[in-house]
């Protein structure tokens, strides 16, 4: 079909958290999406913002799951992070980690010497997701900080998705050490712009298409490297988080998961769908007719995104109990 999705892109560049598996669980569309992208020749990259694995162990994770995968096909913040580093630092420049073995041999492999503890020399802060990090470690980084330290943040995320649902992200340990120093990281993941550039570069794409869970990561990120990108509902960001989108965290398309990816790139996009009248009346919006509950959503968003102040969605339409928007909003 000429019309689907990944046809109209050279690549897709998949988040993996909330979009291909959730913790060490599949999530099925995802599998069948990658090997449609596979068939049809389009460039596969593994975009993440969890700096604690390297590639080889994100591949060999996914090619547990039934996605085989290379290690040059993943990019994670890791990378993006030490890419950031190397570019301020001369080489040899003693760098604090915050983080995982995988982080450090990212240190490592830019050139720079990666340390445990804060000593005259340590002119850098690189912090990602670890989940053995405890107070010693952020009280290492905040003498660093304080110091003048150049403080790179892998990424900012407040949030992991898991098996056993959202757990404390590397933002939220980021956060902390914002309180104790008062002072800003350089982020380098979604969705600021290193790990979204250094993945279009890896994948030598032209028109690339981010698919992912999260609007204010992966989506925005997107946005800001002015990428089309696909929101999927399997991960952290829901039906209501979407309608209530700032214009730099809005998707081109939405989609209930990845299999989407072999649909017609049309039935994703945002506008009138059918069967489904939207009124407007003052700041309430109504929901008349049937059909399918996204396509609702697809056309609730263009009427709410296009409105000059925040509308209310209104009624008791059960298509709307399935999107999570019971009564109203």
């Amino acid at each position: 079909m000429a019309d689907r999705l990944l046809d109209a892109y050279d690549a897709l560049l998949f988040d993996l958290d909330g979009t291909i598996y959730r913790g060490g669980q599949v999530i099925p569309s995802a599998v069948d999406a990658v090997q449609a992208a596979r068939d049809n020749h389009t460039t596969i990259r593994f975009v993440t913002n969890n700096a604690s694995r390297s590639p080889k162990e994100v591949a060999t994770h996914l090619t547990n799951l039934g996605i085989h995968t290379d290690p040059e096909e993943v990019s994670t913040s890791a990378q993006a992070g030490a890419a950031v580093l190397a570019d301020k630092l001369p080489k040899d420049t003693e760098v604090l980690v915050l983080g995982t073995a995988a982080l450090a041999a990212e240190v490592t492999a830019v050139g720079l010497t990666p340390v445990r503890r804060t000593g005259p020399d340590t002119k850098a802060v690189v912090q990602g997701l670890s989940q053995t990090l405890d107070w010693a470690d952020l009280a290492e980084a905040a003498i660093a900080i304080r110091a003048g330290a150049f403080w790179v943040a892998c990424n900012v995320d407040r949030t992991l998705p898991t098996e056993r649902g959202l757990l404390p992200g590397n933002g939220s340990l980021v956060h902390a050490l914002r309180v104790a120093t008062d002072h800003e990281p350089v982020v380098a993941g979604k969705p600021a712009i290193p790990l979204m550039a250094e993945s279009v570069k890896a994948a030598h794409a032209r028109k690339p298409l981010v698919v992912g869970d999260r609007l204010d990561t992966d989506i925005e990120g997107a946005v800001a490297a002015g990428i089309d990108s696909l929101l999927v509902l399997t991960g952290v960001s829901t039906a209501a988080d979407l309608i209530d989108a700032g214009e730099h965290e809005r998707p081109t398309y939405v989609a209930a998961d990845a299999g989407a990816v072999t649909r017609p790139a049309a039935e994703l996009e945002f506008g009138p769908k059918p069967g489904w009248d939207l009124r407007v009346d003052g700041d309430r919006v109504a929901v008349r007719g049937a059909g399918d509950p996204l396509d609702l959503l697809r056309a609730l968003c263009a009427v709410c995104w296009a409105a000059p102040a925040r509308l209310t969605v209104t009624g008791e339409h059960a298509a709307l109990g399935e999107l999570g928007l019971t009564g109203s909003r």
